[in-house]
């Protein structure tokens, strides 16, 4: 009888996840049913190889929403299991299925490759190769996810029929081991072999222990990816894929640089390097603060919050920073003191809360730097009625704890150190990324705090400075650099990341870039 891995992780929301369910805000549902994008792309990957945004796949009607609350388990879930509270079915809407691809370009770099995205900000995604015949799949990007799977040629599912897949059949060098793993989502399983072959991904290549998925929840069928490459720290049903690239002598030390594009800033320049930080996508220093809460997740401490420079007086909290994520969540109570500060916020449930449209750039900071979050991303655009929703959301998806997916990525460079445990932010070298200013609020945090010169390439020179534990804030000043902000958001937890398209740019940016 073959052995069998079985997880409770969430591999598509925030982090380690339990259940998968795709939600996504009303206005996201609405906004992305006027756009009307007339597209189409053949169901090969291989042949989006062009910048602009490209349809795969058929569209599939979502089935009716159902309690929002189902999103929050899923990822409590996909974080170790961490117990999460409800959400009001109000705030979010079911995705439909599009399967837009917004294609990156490509750096040329070894160990780099762009991350391709769906044209709303919603995932983010890669495209690697597998086996002897290089089929090659697109995989999300998912730093809260330990497991690594495809769908595989065999399965049955209706999510299957719809994505590339990958089999016996199409490479000669795969290897089954004899395992089987299923990990579980809030609204079904993802069950299959695991087996060791051939892959390529960000021009580096090796032989990797992986999930072929025989079954997969229906859910799938909402998104582009193909299956899920896990990126954080801890092991999930196979192979680590840090340690795999590591122990291959492909990278000298675990860790990977992340730079997620905004839609609405035009040609897609997201990407992700790996062995170290891209020192062609950040300016300045690179800040280090170490990860809390356990050696496998990557969450660091946030020691303050401010809108519009004003100070929430909220800090001393870890935040999970999740590439799988859309949006922003965090406990109630202190989610509410950060809108208390925006002028004209409201909210009838304590989860989601109604802005003004013209509403200014949010902040976090980490290690004594102030990190902006552009009203682009956190503001949603108008619906029909003239509203605008926040992309924070008063939910304590995991316990204690805010959970930041590309709704904050977006704006800033990161990089995720396995070697030594910690995060490092930097502000982006596009014009068009949020900004950062090193306003000195140390307060508690066991964090250490590490800039890190720009270079010409991954090496870095380091100098240091840490932090206590404590929840008193200092101030000093080292410098500031404002950025120029738009509006559009980002997405929750598997509520994915949503930089939320501005219609005339949907209609006009992402149409152009066809060409």
């Amino acid at each position: 009888m073959r052995p069998t891995i079985v997880l409770t992780q969430l591999a598509l929301c925030a982090s380690p996840a339990l259940a998968f369910y795709p939600w996504m805000p009303k206005w996201l549902a609405e906004l992305e049913s006027k756009r009307g994008l007339d597209d189409s792309r053949p169901n090969g990957v291989s042949s989006l190889r062009k910048f602009g945004i490209k349809q795969r796949g058929n569209g599939i009607t979502s089935p009716t929403p159902e309690r929002l609350s189902r999103e929050a388990t899923r990822l409590a879930d996909k974080y170790a299991g961490r117990q999460a509270d409800g959400m009001d079915e109000a705030s979010l809407a079911l995705r439909t299925n599009n399967y837009n691809v917004m294609v990156a370009k490509e750096s040329g770099k070894d160990m780099t490759t762009g991350i391709d995205q769906d044209g709303t900000d919603y995932s983010y995604f890669i495209g690697a190769n597998f086996g002897s015949g290089g089929k090659e799949l697109y995989l999300l990007l998912d730093t809260g996810a330990g497991s690594s799977w495809v769908m595989g040629t065999d399965c049955t599912s209706k999510a299957c029929a719809l994505h590339n897949s990958f089999g016996s059949k199409d490479s000669s060098s795969l290897t089954d081991s004899g395992k089987d793993f299923s990990i579980t989502y809030g609204s079904g399983k993802v069950k299959g072999k695991i087996v060791t072959d051939k892959i390529s991904v960000a021009r580096m290549n090796l032989t990797y222990e992986f999930g072929i998925a025989s079954e997969t929840s229906d859910d799938f069928v909402n998104f582009a990816f193909d299956g899920i490459l896990g990126l954080s720290r801890n092991n999930g049903a196979n192979q680590n894929f840090l340690s795999a690239i590591k122990s291959s002598g492909q990278i000298k030390e675990s860790i990977f640089g992340v730079s997620l594009h905004r839609a609405s800033d035009g040609d897609n320049e997201g990407e992700i390097s790996f062995g170290g930080p891209d020192s062609d996508k950040y300016t300045g220093d690179i800040t280090y603060t170490s990860t809390v809460q356990g050696k496998t997740d990557w969450a660091i401490q946030i020691d303050a919050m401010s809108y519009d420079g004003k100070k929430a007086g909220v800090g001393g909290i870890p935040a999970y920073i999740d590439t799988g994520t859309t949006y922003m969540f965090g406990p109630k109570d202190v989610v509410k003191k950060l809108h208390d500060t925006i002028p004209g916020s409201e909210s009838s449930d304590g989860t989601s809360f109604r802005v003004p449209c013209d509403s200014k750039d949010l902040s976090f900071t980490f290690s004594g730097v102030d990190y902006t979050v552009s009203a682009k991303d956190w503001v949603s655009p108008q619906n029909t009625a003239g509203k605008c929703t926040s992309n924070l959301y008063g939910q304590e998806v995991v316990k204690g704890a805010f959970l930041l997916g590309a709704s904050f990525i977006k704006n800033v460079y990161v990089v995720f150190d396995a070697e030594k445990g910690q995060i490092g932010l930097a502000k982006k070298s596009s014009e068009k990324s949020g900004s950062l200013s090193v306003t000195s609020t140390a307060t508690s945090s066991s964090a250490t705090a590490t800039a890190t010169s720009n270079g010409n390439s991954h090496a870095t020179t380091v100098s240091t400075a840490t932090q206590t534990s404590s929840g008193s804030e200092a101030s000093s000043t080292k410098g500031a650099d404002a950025d120029s902000a738009a509006d559009q958001p980002g997405s929750s937890s598997r509520l994915f990341s949503n930089t939320g398209l501005t219609l005339a740019v949907s209609a006009v940016t992402l149409f152009t870039l066809l060409a």
